[in-house]
């Protein structure tokens, strides 16, 4: 069957835009789409516009390794900055003409005797639907893309104004009102302090919370110009200051080990606890100091939240929760009444409901959430994050297992695009868009080599997958771990399925052996098959392309010397896939 588009990409976020550039610098293909539910791009740098949002990473980190800037104005930057940044880079390499805004995939599937997925989409303009065939799919949707739903009883009832910080109404004006803010993590304590202070502060913020979160002094300087122009004109300053950046992170994750991070851990909590009690209340104390373990939740920086619980017009509630919803405000356990303007729902995303609500079918119908319910107890798992069996060339970014509590989630997503394209690799070459890019020989170097004796013809690859023991191994090996590390010491966290205690959302490792495992893929974990469902290798190898360049004595054919083996993360040595193809670290 044929196709409308070789790579059809879910989402226009970080990582879809990532990935979409990535086509084009590694492989010259521009013949794809990407369907985004919003206006524009950014994904959550876009949706998420509550008053103080920014990055609790630097951003000369969080940013592509392949689009450094040398311009951001201060160490952490704000929403507008970042999503300017993402912006201009879809600018930069054309992208955004392949966007189909305002639109979202309702369902995917597999049609196996075409070797293409059938997606349908839909026009949130027109509400009509039209219909999509690719070779490949690529689902980038993001983790935290899904804002949860009020639970508590009589949200139906309230007469004010009521939101999800994800979703913030920029028509709400709190000054002078009575706003009632319920969570205490990340979102909360960057827009309750503007909402306190200034001339349009609300005349009284009650903020309920539930876990005390550990909160870290964090300073933002503004860059001079002086260190503007060392970034953008001094050589290597900018991958400098990233790999210092990268360090500071990264070694934070020798205290995660529930056993051996035990005095580091103890020296963090140490010095939270007295950057609390120097900064916040004294009445507070008891509802600011965590009694978890730090690091079961990801540390939250303190952007002057800390010093907004000293006003008059601002009350934390710890020990009495809401227990319902009525039509001024809200009713607590204890059964105070607390008035309300404005109701702000800071109560984070449906991490748990992973691609929800899209219809994803795999080889023989086989729903998505229905593979996952047989094999993971209904819990999202992939092999490295990003692939499932029964599910050819299909890839999911920012995929289960994926996210760090310590380092740049960009620094992850370029992994997963190495892995990605590095599998995808002998399949786009023969697509007509890498064809129709790269310059042909009189005669192909393939043919050349079969008139030698040194190589046959072999079918083309049509499809990838995961095997399902590598997917099982993979999976057992990544809660295995997982079950050692402060996530799973006894908090309440987003990234811990409540039913199971399987975690779905955290990679149980250093991050650069996630970087090495994205180049040194196991490739019997692999299965390539052509268009007619036959096993076949891939044309990917070592010697192929020695013996080539040793023919043609062609000095700019690259080497891919097949490597002896992995220091895999569960201690095996096994047979990896050559260096073939474009290999970048994200630093």
């Amino acid at each position: 069957m044929s196709f409308d588009t070789e790579v059809l990409i879910i989402g226009a976020g970080m990582s879809g835009l990532g990935l979409a550039v990535q086509l084009i610098r590694q492989f010259g293909v521009r013949n794809f789409e990407l369907i985004e539910k919003s206006d524009d791009v950014g994904g959550t740098w876009f949706a998420n516009t509550y008053p103080g949002c920014g990055c609790d990473v630097a951003s000369h980190f969080y940013s592509y390794s392949f689009a450094l800037n040398p311009d951001w104005s201060r160490k952490y930057s704000m929403q507008p900055e970042i999503q300017r940044y993402f912006r201009s880079v879809a600018e930069q390499y054309q992208i955004v003409e392949h966007v189909r805004f305002r639109a979202t995939v309702e369902k995917a599937e597999w049609d196996d005797e075409g070797k293409v997925w059938v997606v349908t989409i839909r026009d949130e303009k027109s509400k009509q639907t039209i219909v999509r065939r690719c070779k490949i799919l690529v689902s980038a949707v993001g983790a935290l893309s899904v804002p949860k739903k009020c639970e508590i009883p009589g949200a139906e009832r309230f007469e004010g104004k009521m939101f999800h910080s994800a979703k913030w109404d920029h028509g709400c004006e709190w000054k002078g009102k009575d706003v009632v803010v319920l969570g205490n993590g990340c979102s909360a304590t960057q827009f309750l302090p503007i909402m306190a202070n200034g001339p349009s502060a609300a005349h009284h913020i009650t903020q309920f919370s539930q876990q005390a979160q550990y909160l870290s002094e964090r300073t933002n300087p503004t860059y001079t110009p002086f260190f503007k122009l060392i970034m953008r004109y001094v050589p290597l300053a900018m991958y400098l200051y990233r790999a210092h950046l990268y360090w500071q992170m990264e070694r934070d994750f020798q205290g995660f080990d529930i056993e051996g991070g035990t005095s580091i851990r103890a020296n963090l909590k140490t010095e939270n606890e007295k950057y609390v009690k120097r900064t916040a209340p004294r009445r507070y104390w008891d509802a600011l100091i965590p009694k978890s373990e730090i690091g079961c939740k990801r540390k939250v920086l303190d952007t002057d939240y800390l010093a907004s619980l000293h006003n008059g017009n601002v009350e934390l509630v710890s020990d009495d929760p809401v227990q319902e919803i009525v039509a001024q405000g809200v009713r607590t356990k204890s059964g105070r009444l607390v008035k309300a303007d404005a109701l702000v729902l800071a109560i984070g995303f449906a991490t748990q409901q992973m691609l929800w609500p899209m219809e994803i079918l795999g080889r023989r119908g086989v729903r998505l959430e229905n593979f996952w319910d047989k094999t993971t107890q209904s819990v999202a798992q992939a092999y490295f994050g990003t692939c499932v069996p029964d599910f050819p060339n299909f890839f999911i970014m920012m995929g289960p297992n994926t996210v760090t509590g310590h380092l740049s989630v960009i620094y992850t997503v370029e992994c997963q695009i190495n892995f990605t394209l590095r599998l995808l690799s002998p399949i786009l070459q023969t697509l007509p868009s890498y064809r129709s890019t790269h310059t042909t020989f009189p005669f192909s170097l393939s043919s050349l080599l079969s008139s030698l004796h040194l190589s046959a013809p072999s079918p083309q690859p049509s499809t990838v997958e995961v095997l399902m023991p590598a997917f099982l191994a993979d999976t057992l090996w990544t809660q295995t771990s997982a079950r050692k590390l402060v996530w799973s010491s006894g908090c309440v966290n987003w990234a811990i399925d409540p039913k199971t205690g399987l975690n779905n959302m955290m990679y149980p490792d250093w991050q650069y052996w996630y970087w090495i495992r994205s180049v040194f893929i196991r490739k019997g974990d692999f299965v390539y098959r052509d268009g007619q469902g036959k096993e076949v290798r891939s044309s990917r190898g070592s010697w192929l392309w020695v013996v080539g360049a040793a023919v043609l004595g062609f000095m700019g054919l690259k080497a891919a010397g097949m490597v002896d083996g992995e220091k895999g993360l569960g201690g095996e040595i096994r047979g990896l896939v050559g260096l073939g193809d474009v290999v970048s670290w994200p630093l």
